[in-house]
């Protein structure tokens, strides 16, 4: 297992990112919308409940959002990148502010590299050996990608009940509640939150507004 000692400033740092992450849940994933429009779309998601973003870094000035939007939401929500391949994608996301790295797959000098600067380490994983083996190298939440369904989800924390699991890929409205009670502790949501195949405008706005309101209401149903 990876072991990282951190400064006493930098534990009460890492264990609030930590514990915001896991008292909200919901991590709203931004790819490819158009730069212009994610300040607003960032009010609008936390308008309706949203605390914590995603940025992948395979979108359009993916780091620079990521610095504005750390500075614009500083307190008010947590700003992480996601699609972070490698140790050049982790260090300039760091650099950028991010709190949390996110990967499809996993890679454990991301992972390290993540412990070292005392942020979130949520690398991809899929079968049991690659979850377990992500844990064992030190990544605090393990991103279940794809997330098959609830009952994938249920019998991997059979005997895995001990990690801290976020299924992203499927997950919205209709079963969110499943994949909680299935034992998942947190959720990546993507185009059943925001979809980068609409106009932004007013009423887009708006309607994303609500779909947070009723995602985070069918979580806690």
């Amino acid at each position: 297992m990876y072991l990282k000692i951190f400064t006493a400033a930098g534990i009460h740092n890492y264990m609030t990112v930590l514990s915001q992450f896991i008292d909200h849940k919901i991590v709203a994933i931004l790819r490819g919308m158009p730069p212009k429009d994610i300040v607003p779309i960032a009010d609008a998601l936390y308008t309706g409940g949203i605390r914590i973003l995603e940025v992948t870094l395979n979108s359009k000035d993916a780091l620079p959002l990521i610095e504005q939007l750390s500075v614009v939401f500083k307190d008010r929500m947590l700003i992480g990148a996601g699609t972070v391949l490698n140790t050049n994608d982790a260090a300039n996301a760091i650099t950028a502010g991010a709190a949390f790295l996110i990967s499809p797959s996993l890679d454990v000098a991301v992972i390290q590299a993540a412990r070292d600067a005392g942020v979130l380490s949520i690398p991809g994983a899929f079968t049991p050996t690659e979850i377990l083996s992500a844990h064992n190298y030190g990544a605090d939440i393990v991103k279940v990608f794809p997330a098959l369904d609830t009952a994938y989800i249920k019998n991997i924390l059979a005997p895995l009940n001990h990690i801290r699991i976020m299924p992203t890929g499927g997950v919205d409205a209709t079963n969110i509640k499943s994949f909680a009670d299935a034992g998942a502790i947190a959720f990546g949501i993507g185009s059943a939150l925001v979809n980068n195949k609409t106009t932004v405008d007013e009423t887009y706005l708006a309607a994303l507004s609500l779909k947070a309101v009723k995602l985070i209401a069918a979580l806690n149903s």
